[in-house]
């Protein structure tokens, strides 16, 4: 079985199960039980004096710990606060680590690999919650004397990452993590100056009471700031301090600017001093420090830095040893600060610089690990110079592009590094929302993305093509995803803020797309998932507009929140949005009483099938059974096991006729069947229409009416022989007993995956269930789902007579996939049709569910990333049932160039030979899902990849694309727009 061969039925035991279309629930945002208590001790703490803390205590060697005035009588003890009973509580129950002191904390509990190093993150969350917060719940507590030792706790942070380090693949597989995990843990050696500083700072102390306080939090947290405070004590008490002790004040203001300068280039040679005598990485760093004078301008100096950091990057990958490999991330984190220095007096004025300053930074995001080697492999090329000098302007709008995709995957590594704990800690402290946003603008990917947006910014002013959002600044950041228009009350949700219930009169703008969203009348999105998942497959087929932004243009539209707009996306991906004061006629004329924005359609059901009430093997099933035994996601799937036998599971089909045998039954204690009651919820919605009852009033009363049916389907008795027959079933075609076997129950109707609506991801699927009882609870649950809200507000926006769904369901058996996704033949970003799209997520269901997946375009030219993944875990299906999350990273890309070659094969083969199989003429596009089983794939879903005609077609979106500006060829030279 390990082999990945695949023989006669048993082959069924081995299928990898994508879930293709098959919606798994979205991890919950992380969060505490009891946000209001955390934050409440938060509160507590910061008025009271020793904070977090308990007492002082002496730790001992011998893991004993003893009062303060009891030092440990065999060893060096290290002495440092005890944390209160509730905060240990805290960190036992909820995993939240408040006040935490390094040393004497054990390294395996530090590192946390089991919560994918929350703690580790914790604490570097929790020192930007100091600096911005005047010391947070250590307010008062960081002047408490002898709570924290700066000696010790650098001595420990030293041990610590050399212990994190003394993993051989942690520079290679975690790169930007390993950074900044030295930026933030104390572990700088000792010198000269920390020894005077201390020594000073201590004689001060002892001779000055009011200096006491200072002189505690220098040693026990010290930081740059110290400077100020020193200068600020010094100003207020100059007057009255002996002229000794004034200058002992000016003496420590010296030592501590000493220590606290800017880093300089000869730095790098101490820092080289720490690497193996005469290694690559030694003569880089002597190189550059030796020849930094020479380097006049700061275009050349930003270019050697971002080059040599690059390969001081590389050198990570040669097996250092955990000392050296320390000290090659101390150079690194000194190289980008010297960057940041020179890249504030690098100015752009042409296109030619722009182009310069973007492919420079964009080669230090690599270096200092906010992009992946493999990911600059295939950017790179995309960024270097044109041949000559004047290219077509749409060369110059692609490159735009692609340093866009430079800064957005960048941003994207800081957000999938941070975003479960500040998740956590924003439950109870707002103020964490901030802190991926200071890591990004901490960096190179400032400077980065100021050039991304010039360069984006002058393109658009060149061809009169850019965005019109507002009175926005840098609104080349935005860019389309779904065409359409719209007209509502806009709801902007920042972080931190609870997502809304959602409206279709409105228009929202939110930091990531629900899983789970419900209809809306346009979206605008900071992370863009993919392109597609399900929702951005529900919006792209019925024509709801759908963009993406920068945080700075969510934070910008704020203010415009609850007012009335007016949102269009070109097919082309421009973008407008204005005030409804401010609409012209043509805009007004759109949703005039003339205007037909949407036909629903009549979804024919004569010729459903409902006399053989038989559970069906998925071979018995084809394409021609879609809308008359079962829905096309097991037609389809049938017909694919007949076109590609190799690549499709064995599977059993529940048809219509089952669902609506049990839907005859009458509902026990009542008087109606099921199908009675169900139809009795539509007829009485019709009688409130036309007694003039408004239609928020009716879908209120249908809403109420569905769930108290689907509360009775979810206990429906199911019928002794349909029991049966789905017992022998089991045996017989997938090979084991109900309840031994692993499978995903998922939901097929007749109002899906046609021709003109997809309906992705709108009903249940019970995934990786094995439990007998569990098997059969969530044929209920399916059978129930259509009739849940989301489902029934989304066909309503496009399908008539809700009381014709009728779901069948199929049934398949569920093994790990070690990476799955979405094959489209066509080009949603680029709108061309001769290319064909993937998308993939490792593990299980994370492309479609809207996760941030790997993306390639596939043309005849070759394989182009649109973007890599950024999720740090995946879901894995044990045997025994349900998912366990697996930690991962971002180092190797998913799909391979093979993995690719034979994605594109396979497009070919559906493009050519669907179309021959599928009744009704259809054509393709095809969105396909799959999954690999070591490195072979298994299709387990083909449907129609349905695009909204009227929104591509329409005259007025159409014109957006127009070009009115510039489109023939510009040069290096074409002056840049003003910074």
């Amino acid at each position: 079985m390990n082999d990945g061969t695949m023989t006669g039925r048993s082959s069924c035991r081995l299928i990898v199960l994508l879930l293709a279309g098959w919606l798994l629930p979205s991890a919950p945002m992380a969060q505490v039980k009891d946000p209001a208590a955390v934050k409440a001790l938060v509160a507590r703490y910061k008025k009271e004096s020793k904070g977090p803390y308990r007492d002082i205590r002496w730790y001992c060697p011998d893991g004993t710990d003893r009062p303060a005035r009891d030092p440990c009588p065999v060893g060096p003890g290290r002495q440092r606060a005890r944390y209160r009973d509730e905060v240990i509580a805290l960190g036992r129950k909820e995993h939240v680590f408040l006040g935490q002191i390094l040393a004497t904390t054990p390294y395996e509990a530090f590192l946390d690999s089991a919560q994918a190093g929350s703690r580790m993150k914790q604490y570097l969350l929790e020192q930007y919650l100091r600096r911005i917060d005047d010391g947070w719940v250590n307010r008062r507590a960081q002047y408490y004397r002898g709570a924290v030792q700066d000696e010790d706790e650098r001595a420990w942070g030293a041990g610590f990452l050399a212990f994190y380090l003394g993993d051989g693949q942690a520079l290679a597989d975690r790169f930007y993590q390993a950074r900044e995990l030295a930026r933030g843990i104390p572990h700088r050696e000792e010198h000269a100056s920390t020894w005077r500083i201390r020594a000073i700072s201590r004689e001060l102390g002892d001779s000055l009471p009011t200096f006491l306080p200072l002189r505690v939090k220098i040693h026990g947290s010290p930081d740059a700031g110290d400077i100020g405070r020193v200068k600020a004590y010094r100003d207020q008490w100059s007057r009255r301090l002996p002229a000794t002790q004034a200058r002992k004040l000016d003496e420590l203001m010296l030592e501590m600017e000493a220590w606290y300068r800017p880093w300089q280039p000869d730095d790098l040679v101490r820092i080289a001093g720490r690497l193996p005598a005469g290694s690559r990485a030694a003569r880089l760093l002597e190189e550059l420090a030796a020849g930094w004078s020479g380097l006049g301008k700061p275009d050349e100096r930003c270019r050697r830095i971002a080059g040599d950091a690059l390969r001081l990057r590389r050198e990570a990958l040669s097996g250092l040893s955990p000392n050296a490999a320390l000290a090659l991330l101390d150079a690194s984190l000194v190289l980008e600060d010297l960057l940041l220095r020179e890249a504030s007096s690098w100015q752009a004025a042409t296109l030619g610089d722009l182009r310069a300053q973007v492919r420079c930074y964009a080669e230090a995001a690599v270096a200092f690990g906010y992009l992946e080697l493999w990911e600059w492999d295939q950017l790179r090329d995309r960024l270097d110079p044109p041949q000559r000098g004047d290219l077509e302007m749409a060369h110059w709008r692609e490159l735009a592009l692609d340093a866009r995709r430079s800064l957005d995957w960048s941003t994207a590594m800081v957000r999938a590094q941070y975003r479960a704990v500040t998740q956590l800690f924003a439950s109870f402290e707002p103020l964490a929302n901030g802190f991926p946003d200071d890591r990004i603008r901490s960096g190179v990917l400032l400077p980065l993305g100021r050039a991304v947006t010039r360069l984006g910014d002058t393109v658009a002013r060149l061809t009169g093509v850019g965005n019109q959002v507002m009175d926005l600044s840098g609104q080349s950041a935005i860019r389309g995803l779904n065409p359409g228009y719209a007209l509502g009350e806009l709801v902007v949700v920042g972080a931190g803020d609870p997502l809304p219930a959602f409206s279709p009169d409105r228009i929202y703008v939110l930091r990531q797309p629900p899983s789970d969203l419900k209809p809306v009348a346009g979206i605008l999105t900071v992370t863009e998932g993919n392109l597609v998942s399900h929702v951005q497959l529900l919006a792209r087929n019925l024509g709801i507009p759908n963009a993406r932004l920068d945080d700075a243009s969510l934070d910008a539209l704020r203010r415009f929140r609850g007012k009335r707009v007016f949102l269009a996306v070109s097919p082309g991906g421009r973008v407008l949005m204005k005030l409804e004061s401010a609409m012209t006629a043509e805009e007004k004329a759109l949703f005039g009483s003339g205007a037909t924005r949407r036909e629903r359609k009549d979804i024919p059901t004569g010729r459903l099938e409902l006399a053989d009430a038989r559970v069906l093997d998925l071979r018995q099933v084809d394409a021609s059974s879609s809308g008359r035994v079962c829905g096309p996601k097991a037609a389809n799937l049938g017909q694919l096991k007949r076109l590609f036998p190799g690549m499709v599971t064995e599977g059993l089909v529940i048809p219509f006729a089952v669902f609506r045998k049990h839907m005859d039954q009458r509902i026990p204690g009542r008087s109606v069947s099921y199908w009675e009651a169900m139809r009795t919820v539509f007829a009485d919605a019709e009688r409130r229409r036309k007694r003039g009852e408004t239609e928020a009033s009716v879908e209120k009363a249908v809403l109420a009416g569905l769930d108290s049916l689907r509360r009775h389907i979810r206990a429906m008795p199911l019928l002794p022989e349909f029991r049966r027959e789905l017992e022998e079933g089991f045996s017989r075609v997938l090979g084991h007993p109900l309840g031994s076997l692993p499978v995903f129950v998922r939901s097929d109707t007749n109002m899906e995956d046609l021709k003109e609506f997809t309906g992705a991801g709108l009903n249940l699927t019970v995934f990786n269930v094995r439990d007998a009882d569990k098997v059969l609870q969530g044929i209920r649950d399916v059978w129930a789902s259509p009739y849940a809200e989301r489902s029934y507000r989304w066909r309503q926006r496009y399908l008539t007579h809700p009381e014709q769904v009728y779901p069948s369901i199929l049934i398949l058996p569920s093994v790990d996939a070690g990476r799955s996704g979405v094959l489209v033949t066509a080009d949603p970003e680029g709108g061309r049709r001769d290319a064909f799209t993937v998308s993939f997520n490792r593990g299980v269901g994370g492309a479609v569910d809207g996760q941030a997946a790997e993306v390639w375009r596939l043309d005849a030219e070759g394989e182009t990333l649109l973007s890599p993944a950024r999720e740090s875990s995946y879901r894995a299906l044990p045997t025994t049932g349900g998912t366990r999350s697996v930690q991962t990273g971002f180092a190797q890309r998913i799909l391979s160039r093979e993995d690719l070659k034979l994605l594109r094969d396979l497009a070919r083969r559906l493009e050519s030979e669907l179309p021959r199989a599928m009744p009704g003429g259809t054509v393709g596009p095809w969105d396909a899902e799959l999954g690999f089983l070591g490195d072979r794939p298994y299709l387990f879903q083909v449907r129609p990849y349905a695009e909204n005609r009227s929104a591509f077609s329409a005259a007025y979106l159409r014109n957006l694309d127009a070009v009115t500006g510039q489109e023939g060829e510009a040069g290096s030279q074409t002056p840049a727009d003003a910074p």
